[in-house]
């Protein structure tokens, strides 16, 4: 690496538009189907929990 690069103010020649063929940010992007839990905990598991949201700084 201990080369420089020089640069010079010349012509690039031909230039085309490449159009764009990445599919959308919505196509890349899986999404699992969603499924509904309901679940039971007690006061001290859920105390615990939102103790250490607070601490982290977080929901």
């Amino acid at each position: 690496m201990s080369m420089k690069i020089r640069y010079q103010d010349e012509p690039l020649g031909e230039i085309r538009v490449v159009p764009d063929f990445l599919p959308s940010p919505a196509e890349l992007a899986f999404r699992d189907e969603g499924v509904t839990v309901t679940l039971a905990l007690s006061k001290k598991i859920v105390e615990f929990f939102k103790a250490e949201a607070s601490r982290h700084h977080t929901q």
